[in-house]
């Protein structure tokens, strides 16, 4: 008669967690989106949330690219920041650690100067 131990049963994968703003994050983006729609600059948003990425795109009309986007990348937290507002061609105009101060790159762009 042959004893054979049983064969263990592989470790259990985590299901990957997706990354998201919270409300507090998600409050400051829309304090800022609500000011330039009543400026009448932006008039869409869409909102993405993937394993490693969390994005707020940002889109002059419905049917385009997004002229910004509000990207939160937790990798980045320890390095230069885990915040940052990218232009539509890909530059990176501000990073950062707290919110607010990356989000002010965008609230320039709603003053203007009236004759």
């Amino acid at each position: 008669m042959n004893v054979q131990t049983p064969t263990p049963l592989p470790p259990r994968r985590k299901i990957p967690e997706k990354t998201t703003f919270h409300r507090t994050e998600l409050n400051a983006i829309l304090g800022v989106y609500g000011r330039m729609v009543a400026a009448g600059e932006w008039r869409d948003y869409g909102m993405s949330f993937l394993k490693d990425v969390a994005i707020f795109s940002i889109f002059r009309r419905t049917a385009e690219h997004p002229v910004y986007r509000v990207e939160k990348r937790p990798k980045f937290r320890n390095k230069q920041g885990m915040y940052s507002v990218v232009a539509m061609d890909g530059r990176i105009l501000k990073r950062g650690h707290d919110l607010k101060t990356v989000l002010s790159v965008l609230e320039r762009k709603l003053i203007r100067a009236v004759n």
